[in-house]
């Protein structure tokens, strides 16, 4: 490493490694196979390293025409799925060279406002999680291109979509209730308008509709008996779920749509002196750490939360280069713990 001084450049970089400007630009961008010889390319990185060269990021963006720049859009920093969600992104776009912008939404999964004066100024494009596309209109004037995650893969503002297989989701989950003998089934849904918890709605009543004869040991058919909304936290699940177990008849298993609402549904249960899972069994969906912060610890469907934001960054990496962005359905997978156990009821 050379002393502190003037900033090395390409040029010294070339003069050290005795080759061209050309040939370092090739070798530092990773565009030398087929074109310039391994040994010349260790030269050139060897010289890099000696010199301690890095590329100045600022001016190759203004050649090209990118600020370098992406936005991630959340409803909330507060919820760990985003947080997961974030840490996936920023790693790929860090192996990019491409920097990222958290933001949270100031109106959850509503309308987000543009947080610089022109987005189009100072992104070069835009990824948002679980939220309608049409609520990202103020970001998408200046036609950025955008990335939905968990979100409809139907709607064509997007120019990506990555979402977990909520459905596959829901049906391990009824699959697993059945297989415990549970009949009488209650949905804790979120009370949030948004692609994400209407499709496990959908997702519940379709894996019930599909189930022949209550499932493999021929029982009776399986029943939705009610549905409550909440807001999404423990307090909101507590409330919906106190609802839902004080009617009649009492069903025997609650499907939860966020591991929050299932922690609330738990406590609920005891408030009513009800056993988790001897009277009642809960599932919840996300897999968050409050799953096993609970006592009895929580069946959940785990969503790749790390991996959904890694494929996005992928794709909007894809869109910027102007290949075809892809649009995967990654799986999921239900992990059975305490709160779920055999149905005891008659």
């Amino acid at each position: 490493m050379t002393s502190a001084g003037p900033r090395p450049t390409s040029r010294d970089v070339a003069r050290a490694a005795g080759v061209s400007q050309a040939t370092v630009s090739l070798v530092l961008r990773d565009k030398w196979h087929g074109r310039v010889s391994p040994a010349t390319v260790e030269s050139v990185r060897a010289a890099a390293r000696e010199l301690g060269y890095r590329p100045n990021l600022a001016a190759r963006s203004l050649r090209l025409g990118r600020t370098r720049t992406a936005l991630l859009v959340v409803p909330a920093l507060t919820n760990e799925f985003f947080a997961r969600v974030h840490t996936g992104a920023a790693r790929v776009a860090a192996e990019h060279d491409l920097g990222v912008v958290l933001y949270p939404s100031p109106e959850g999964v509503g309308p987000a406002r543009d947080p610089f004066e022109s987005a189009r100024a100072t992104l070069d494009g835009v990824i948002a999680s679980s939220m309608a596309a049409h609520a990202l209109s103020a970001l998408r004037e200046g036609g950025l291109p955008l990335v939905m995650l968990d979100s409809s893969p139907d709607d064509p503002a997007a120019a990506a979509t990555v979402n977990p297989d909520l459905a596959d989701g829901m049906r391990q989950t009824v699959a697993h209730l059945l297989g415990l003998g549970h009949r009488r089934i209650a949905h804790l849904t979120a009370g949030i308008d948004s692609w994400t918890f209407a499709g496990r709605a959908r997702a519940l009543d379709a894996a019930l509709a599909a189930t022949p004869h209550g499932g493999p040991d021929g029982g009776p058919p399986p029943t939705l008996v009610r549905t409550a909304a909440a807001e999404l936290s423990v307090t909101g699940g507590l409330r919906a779920a106190a609802r839902l177990l004080g009617s009649r008849p009492r069903p025997t298993a609650l499907v939860c749509d966020d591991d929050l609402l299932a922690a609330g549904a738990c406590k609920a249960a005891r408030r009513l002196g009800l056993r988790v899972p001897e009277d009642v069994s809960v599932t919840g969906f996300d897999d968050l750490a409050l799953a096993t912060a609970v006592e009895p610890e929580l069946t959940t469907v785990r969503l790749p939360a790390e991996e959904i934001g890694a494929a996005g960054m992928h794709a909007l990496l894809a869109v910027l280069d102007g290949r075809q962005a892809p649009t995967p359905v990654l799986p999921v997978q239900l992990v059975p713990r305490g709160s779920s156990g055999p149905c005891a009821a008659s």
